[in-house]
């Protein structure tokens, strides 16, 4: 089948987003299928991907984020539609690209795919002293608009039950959990790298027998990068530790600033090389997670397929991707509570089997190519029970 993606929070630098959808369309091409991605971009243009192509439509920039374009003009999104005439149409964003895709008829399915709860990552995030209940009157807009937009679309996917049990609670009710997946082998087989270990310890001005803990963060408001940097601050009184942050973003100006202020955090900034990234938790001590917006947590997920324990709000996706045994949770915002959870954890690491982790790993953090056959599978019925299904390649997608 062939599958097109209207895409508004893909950049070439971005996040979670970005990762998901190169996994996406390299995946899907050993099965048969076709993945094109519509994404705004400095400029129009089209990029050809092992399994599929990146069409880039001109837009301006976002000005809270300056890594990612929005879409400003819905004629070109149409235009580049109708010259693909999908089979699926998917649409990841519930804003100007959500609206055409939504009145779009030439596909005979289409699929609504949430990659962000902007409640969660706004409003909770930034009014943390507000009553929840509160903040959803305040937005009770956003989710009459999620109600009538997912109404249109034969499917609402989301990665995780956490996500599927919000937009439930609010009224969206066509929702399909297909969990997210990641490169679970290439994390799994990753061994310690005392060097790698030295240096990292050496940044953060340390020396070889302090703890290390790593974060993988995009420098939002919504990670709550601030609250780690405080949290290993606050720690330092009781624990030789460090932290290597890794990530960048719209508030990196900020974020270095904040970790001069005291001693033990290094900013590594963005890693394009994952492999130097997955030596880098395999060589750490915890991960330290921040973010109770996420739908789902790929980062955590590929920490804990290192076998790396885990501290991490307890709220949020990232939340259902542990377990008691190798993790510690705290108030999402809690400084206090972040820095005690980090000695709690590091306090017990003697007791933590990091293979027993990885088990775990196994049972509850799929693959990649767990995630794309369970979507392909799901536009496959959707495609038979609209009278226009069509038989593809069963050949195995990649882990």
């Amino acid at each position: 089948m062939k599958v097109v993606d209207v895409a508004e929070l893909y950049a070439e630098a971005g996040g979670g987003v970005r990762t998901y959808i190169d996994q996406k369309v390299g995946s899907v091409a050993t099965s048969g299928h076709e993945v094109v991605v519509v994404a705004p971009g400095p400029r129009d243009g089209e990029e050809l991907r092992p399994g599929g192509r990146i069409v880039w439509v001109r837009s301006p920039r976002l000005p809270l984020d300056r890594r990612y374009h929005v879409f400003a003009r819905r004629a070109p999104i149409r235009a580049v539609l109708e010259r693909e005439q999908p089979d699926v149409l998917e649409c990841s964003s519930p804003w100007s690209a959500g609206a055409v895709c939504a009145r779009w008829s030439g596909s005979p399915v289409r699929s609504l795919v949430l990659h962000q709860d902007p409640v969660a990552v706004y409003p909770e995030t930034l009014l943390p002293g507000v009553d929840e209940d509160r903040i959803h009157r305040w937005c009770g807009w956003y989710w009459r608009r999620m109600r009538r937009l997912s109404a249109r679309f034969d499917v609402t996917v989301v990665g995780s039950t956490w996500h599927s049990d919000r937009l439930r609670r609010f009224g969206v009710q066509n929702t399909r959990v297909v969990p997210l997946g990641i490169a679970r082998a290439r994390f799994a087989s990753t061994e310690r790298d005392s060097a790698l270990r030295r240096e990292l310890l050496a940044r953060c001005g340390l020396g070889e027998n302090a703890r290390l803990l790593v974060a993988v963060s995009r420098h939002h408001p919504e990670k709550r990068v601030g609250t780690m940097i405080d949290a290993v601050r606050v720690a330092r009184r009781e624990r030789a530790l460090g932290l290597v942050l890794f990530g960048d973003g719209p508030l990196r100006a900020w974020v270095d600033r904040r970790a001069s202020r005291g001693s033990g955090v290094h900013v590594a900034g963005f890693v394009r090389d994952r492999e130097r990234l997955a030596r880098a938790l395999a060589s750490a001590d915890a991960f330290l997670h921040g973010s109770a917006a996420e739908t789902f947590g790929l980062a955590v997920a590929e920490a804990v397929a290192v076998g790396l324990p885990v501290v991490t709000p307890d709220a949020g996706a990232a939340a259902d991707l542990v377990e008691p045994s190798y993790a510690n949770t705290y108030r999402a915002g809690d400084v206090e509570g972040c820095a005690a959870a980090i000695v709690q954890l590091l306090d017990r690491l003697s007791k933590i089997d990091r293979a027993a982790v990885r088990r775990v790993a196994e049972r509850r953090i799929h693959t990649a190519g767990d995630h794309f056959r369970s979507l392909m599978s799901c536009y496959g019925e959707l495609l038979v029970r609209s009278g226009r299904g069509r038989t593809g390649s069963r050949q195995a997608l990649p882990a």
